[in-house]
């Protein structure tokens, strides 16, 4: 598949297929997300690959109560519609399902004489990017989440993650259930500045 078709139809999958990915699937499009660029060629990057039926029962069990209370305040028009709050609804009470959640996650360690955090984002953000293009490449949906925002130490002590590590990106992956779509972006001409900024 032609990479910008992939990212054109890599729609976010919030329902997916209980199904199991095959190991060397997961470890593929892992070895995309780790051809990303890092600062200084860094690659302080690591990714918690979660299968385990009871360990993704209780990320469900943390997660769904919390997002569904966030979730009330949230409006319905505009940039997150009422379908897209159902999705992430659907997605947050079966998110066990899935057959993997992976979360992308590193140090705060560049530049080595003094880490500043901004750059481990610009690290993990291209690699969960590359992580999802190639799993839409495969025909696996993915899903590009901050879930884990809503339980951060709790989610730290479950998988055992030490404070110094930041986690970026929870990305539930599976086969999904609806047909990919092209995604809706704006038009490049309103987002294009040419030489200078522009109104």
């Amino acid at each position: 598949m032609d990479v910008i078709e992939a990212m054109e139809t890599c729609s976010a999958a919030r329902y997916l297929k209980p199904d199991p990915v095959p190991q060397d699937l997961i470890e593929r499009v892992i070895y995309a997300a780790t051809r990303a660029s890092s600062p200084g060629n860094s690659q302080e990057w690591d990714f918690i690959v979660v299968r385990n039926p009871e360990t993704k029962r209780k990320i469900r069990d943390l997660l769904a109560p919390r997002f569904k209370a966030m979730a009330v305040g949230l409006p319905t028009t505009g940039r997150a519609p009422s379908k897209m709050i159902a999705g992430a609804m659907h997605l947050a009470e079966t998110i066990n399902e899935a057959p993997a959640i992976i979360f992308v996650c590193g140090p705060v360690a560049y530049p080595p004489n003094q880490p500043l955090e901004q750059f481990v984002w610009s690290a993990l953000y291209p690699a969960a990017q590359n992580l999802i293009v190639a799993a839409r490449s495969l025909g696996l949906g993915t899903t590009f989440t901050t879930f884990h925002m809503f339980m951060e130490s709790e989610i730290r002590d479950l998988l055992g993650i030490p404070q110094e590590i930041k986690l970026g990106v929870m990305i539930p992956i599976g086969w999904p259930q609806n047909d990919f779509v092209k995604v809706k972006r704006k038009p490049i001409s309103s987002v294009i500045h040419w030489d200078k900024w522009s109104d």
